[in-house]
């Protein structure tokens, strides 16, 4: 038996137990005796709301998940479908997310990690917000800040840092996150590609018996502008690429009629306890609603619109989604 059950069994013989008193009251004389039955139907009720409370978490929680499920297919696809080829060529690679503000590169993010990384968030992982630190002359606080996230302390060099990193590749996946690469002054990331990427890179490259584990450096920026720097990525799997080769991604952009139509078909299927699923006979103008309230399709608004329109808060269920 379910949770939810279990609950809606004890409800039950709660309300029971509250209409058997209620009528006893109704035939009760002795004022202790009225007392009493008042007292135990106060209790009973208290005990009611509590179990009706549960129940309504439980479904609310029930109704988070299955969205959390089904927007984890919604856009992406040419992000989703260029990692995965680099992916499959090799284990070992650096990845630019990249787009304008409120594009969902956080978002994107946690599905390439989730659902697209054997064993997802299992093994090292070590995140940097670089719009803390990224606007400091001085790159040095990057490399303290660095060495102090994979255990060496905070004077550490980047190739000591890379030794560290490289032994953990040994034994378990290493995901390495940089939120925020905008805010790096230019320059930095090429030194942080060339001081550290590089020569670990190349030294996992170089492995007789390669690992079966991944070394994944995630690169993201939430302004849009690292992209343009053509010099350092690669767009396209070619046969001379090498991992250390950072690859940019498709930049995001915002989801059309076309993208979300047939997300809304989808749910039909596959997500038909979503409240959104009431509303499918309505579908060309529930599209038009949400790209007029999301600046026309703007990914982070069309997920506000669409949790809006199923009961929830994005911006509090994103806390408890987003896991990187």
């Amino acid at each position: 038996m379910s949770q939810r059950e279990e609950l809606q069994k004890l409800l039950d013989l709660l309300e029971e137990k509250i209409l058997f008193l209620q009528t006893a009251k109704v035939t009760a004389i002795d004022a202790v005796a009225l007392f009493s039955l008042h007292k135990q139907i106060e209790e009973a009720e208290g005990e009611r709301d509590k179990i009706i409370q549960q129940i309504d978490n439980l479904e609310s929680v029930a109704c988070s998940e299955e969205l959390y499920r089904a927007l984890l297919k919604l856009g992406y696809r040419d992000q989703v479908r260029s990692f995965l080829k680099f992916l499959k060529a090799q284990s070992i690679g650096a990845f630019l997310i990249h787009g304008l503000l409120d594009h969902g590169q956080r978002w994107l993010l946690n599905r390439l990690v989730t659902q697209h990384i054997r064993l997802g968030t299992m093994g090292k992982m070590v995140r940097i917000e670089l719009d803390r630190i990224g606007r400091r002359r001085d790159i040095s606080a990057l490399w303290r800040e660095f060495g102090g996230r994979v255990g060496l302390g905070r004077q550490h060099s980047p190739t000591e840092i890379a030794e560290r990193v490289f032994h953990w590749w040994k034994t378990q996946n290493v995901i390495l996150v940089f939120h925020g690469v905008d805010c790096m002054p230019e320059g930095y990331l090429q030194e942080l590609l060339d001081e550290f990427w590089l020569p670990l890179a190349s030294q996992a490259r170089e492995v007789l018996s390669p690992t079966k584990y991944q070394l994944l450096m995630f690169l993201v920026d939430y302004e849009g502008c690292v992209g343009c720097q053509d010099t350092i990525f690669v767009e396209e799997l070619e046969t001379t690429w090498e991992p250390r080769v950072p690859i940019k991604l498709p930049i995001i952009n915002p989801f059309g009629d076309r993208i979300l139509t047939d997300w809304f078909e989808m749910l039909e299927t596959e997500f038909h306890t979503l409240p959104l699923v009431e509303l499918i006979n309505e579908i060309e103008d529930l599209v038009q609603e949400i790209l007029e309230n999301s600046d026309n399709g703007v990914p982070e608004l069309a997920f506000s619109e669409i949790c809006h329109r199923c009961g929830c808060n994005w911006y509090e269920e994103r806390e408890r989604w987003l896991k990187i």
